[in-house]
């Protein structure tokens, strides 16, 4: 049962049309602004496999955004109730993404790979459980119906930055 509800509103607009609207499949630009009050303008656009523009954020990118963004937050979250020190976090996620024959799609699964060094060693199944634990309480985790999957990396105690692999 939820005890709040908070609501977020933005503004996604169009600015793709190159003069005939969407006369012809190819005759318009997918880019649009991503609008928030008080934020800079998000650019955005399709993949470029679906006739976007590389150098605008496309909602695949942005979704796995928001999950690993989202996993950070309740990782350090979850870290702090459990008393553990995080120094530093960087995490290097993937999507899988598959498209239909009919011109649908749908993501199958992420893979987050959260780098994380912490002030003090944590033995690698407590990490463990910290992540799970901060899975089950991502809001986008929680929002999705495809698996949110974790690699995660702790480096040793004490040293400055992040893992590496």
């Amino acid at each position: 049962m939820s005890l709040d509800e908070h609501r977020y509103a933005l503004t996604v607009r169009w600015t793709g049309n190159l003069g005939e609207g969407t006369a012809s499949y190819r005759g318009y630009a997918r880019d649009h602004d991503v609008e928030v009050p008080g934020l800079p303008v998000l650019r955005g656009s399709a993949d470029p496999t679906f006739h976007g523009d590389r150098t605008r954020f496309n909602p695949e990118q942005l979704l796995l955004a928001a999950l690993s963004q989202c996993h950070m937050l309740s990782f350090l979250h979850v870290a702090v109730k459990h008393g553990v020190v995080v120094t530093a976090y960087e995490d290097r996620a993937e999507g899988l993404m598959r498209t239909n024959r009919d011109g649908s799609g749908q993501f199958e699964s992420v893979t987050l790979r959260p780098r994380v060094s912490t002030a003090e060693p944590v033995p690698e199944d407590v990490m463990a459980d910290l992540h799970s634990a901060a899975n089950k309480v991502c809001f986008i985790a929680r929002s999705v119906n495809f698996p949110v999957l974790h690699e995660p990396v702790t480096a040793p105690a004490g040293r400055r930055g992040v893992a590496s692999p």
